[in-house]
């Protein structure tokens, strides 16, 4: 029996964003065993990876390298060896001074398959976020890129015959590269842009020329990995810098949901500039096999209408469902109910449609929904969390009908680490985060349970709340909420979020 050979895709993995990430490489991650990653790469593009990737740092830190090129070389060639997809996942794109070449030579000289997946080039994409046209029919006709290593000595390159020039990781030697210029006849007055951190909530950018742009960098302390622009491209930067004009930029926001739905808030919060920070105080378990599910499933036909509270009400329901052989065909005939737009969504992926949803998404909101229906001696299934309130059941027994709870799932608090919360408290106390927020009860009440309540350590962080439960919660534990959204949906209290700091 021959050996399973592996193979080896080369990803570029954009310049920092997450989003500007291929679908291609998006795709090609999902297979990977073995991801190997640079410290460029954002973290957020992790998650496309199967959950049980091998992941290898192999980046700098500080100017220290966690491996050398020979080693990460190597390593790509023993994995494929093993049978196994390896990605090698490189910020930018790998062929753009990224050591690319020398990676791919390595593998295919050992037999090993390879493919490239070109990556958004932070040559591009830098200037783009900071207003700036790498060509310009007003300006340029063409455009030249360095890396900011190298300084000009013994090259025959003439920079006053180029009219844009790019340098790629030159923060460090700006100095020297701008004296370069000047004496090679660029003139001083040369407009100039430095983008720092550029494509991410933490992006930077000045302007200046090349007789000053060094002195402006120093004293503000410009950060790398940074992006150099020099020509009169640059000077449009004031003009067209779209980036750092969103609503939430320069804000930083913690996310508190669980895990498995905190990226989809956080990415519309940072579709508005914000940087944000996922502190998920909630973790979703399903309950299975309980009496009572085998009992409710059994008798499924004695149901008339079903009442879904939540997208986890939703998704474990029918997980109970189908463990004991049924799926939503076996619903025909009965009323659903949903609480909220995400939970009426949920229930169509199981091609049902909700037959009533509510207009204000709480409890209450059904309970108004539910007095304009004559309930009574009508049986009512509610999937839910272990944990919840009970006016809803309480009333609908109050309206006559026969009300049964089954329980789907319980909402538990996530176990972190010492290290892992102070690290959250430290955060908090040197005012980098500026809004917390909740969206549901169960977040509110595991976030004080994980750090406590002191009034100092959330003095100049504010708190937004999904809704008036949820807000109610909060001033139960001794907190005012600063934004309270008034559609109950996390896209209805990004808007309440942006109100509160347009305002």
């Amino acid at each position: 029996m021959s050996e399973k050979k592996g193979r080896v895709y080369l990803i570029g993995a954009g310049p920092g964003d997450a989003g500007l990430l291929t679908l291609k490489g998006k795709d090609l991650l999902g297979e990977a065993q073995v991801v190997i990653y640079d410290s460029l790469v954002n973290p957020q593009i992790l998650r496309f990876c199967r959950a049980d990737a091998e992941l290898v740092f192999a980046g700098k830190t500080m100017g220290e390298a966690h491996m050398s090129q020979e080693e990460i070389n190597e390593l790509l060639i023993s994995r494929a060896k093993e049978g196994k997809t390896v990605a090698r996942l490189k910020g930018g794109d790998p062929f753009v001074f990224g050591r690319g070449g020398e990676e791919a030579e390595a593998v295919v000289k050992n037999g090993i398959d390879i493919e490239i997946v070109p990556g958004v080039s932070s040559l591009t994409a830098v200037p783009a976020y900071g207003g700036i046209p790498i060509t310009h029919r007003q300006y340029n006709s063409s455009f030249a890129v360095f890396t900011g290593h190298h300084q000009g000595e013994d090259s025959d390159y003439n920079p006053a015959e180029i009219e844009t020039m790019v340098f790629l990781m030159g923060l460090n030697n700006i100095e020297s590269i701008m004296k370069k210029l000047l004496e090679s006849g660029k003139q001083p007055s040369t407009p100039v842009a430095v983008i720092s951190c550029g494509t991410l909530p933490e992006q930077t950018s000045i302007v200046g020329t090349i007789s000053d742009i060094a002195e402006k960098t120093k004293a503000l302390d410009v950060q790398t990995p940074a992006t150099i622009v020099v020509g009169e491209v640059a000077a449009l930067a004031e003009a067209t810098g779209w980036y750092e004009k969103k609503p939430l930029f320069g804000k930083t926001i913690m996310v508190t949901r669980e895990k498995e739905a905190s990226s989809e808030f956080s990415e519309l919060l940072a579709s508005c500039g914000a940087k944000t920070v996922e502190f998920p105080t909630i973790e979703i378990k399903p309950i299975r096999d309980t009496k009572e599910q085998q009992f409710s499933v059994k008798n499924l036909e004695d149901y008339d209408f079903l009442v879904f509270t939540s997208v986890n009400g939703v998704s474990n329901y029918f997980d109970v469902l189908a463990s004991h052989g049924k799926d939503s065909r076996d619903l025909k005939g009965k009323k659903i109910t949903a609480i909220g737009e995400k939970t009426s969504e949920e229930i169509l992926k199981y091609n049902l449609t909700p037959d009533y949803m509510p207009a204000v998404y709480t409890a209450e909101g059904i309970i108004s929904l539910a007095e304009e229906l004559n309930l009574d001696g009508k049986k009512i299934l509610i999937p839910r969390a272990l944990v919840a309130r009970e006016i809803l059941p309480d009333t609908l027994r109050a309206m006559g009908a026969t009300v049964e709870v089954l329980c789907v799932y319980e909402t538990l608090t996530p176990d972190y680490s010492k290290q892992e919360l102070d690290a959250i408290k430290e955060k908090i106390s040197d005012a980098k985060i500026d809004l917390v927020t909740f969206t549901s009860s169960s977040t509110v009440t595991n976030f004080f349970s994980l750090l406590g309540k002191d009034p100092e350590l959330f003095a100049r962080t504010g708190f937004a709340c999904i809704g008036p439960v949820t807000a109610a919660t909060l001033l139960a534990h001794g907190f005012t909420p600063a934004v309270t959204a008034d559609i109950h949906t996390t896209r209805g209290l990004k808007e309440k979020i942006l109100n509160f700091y347009l305002s």
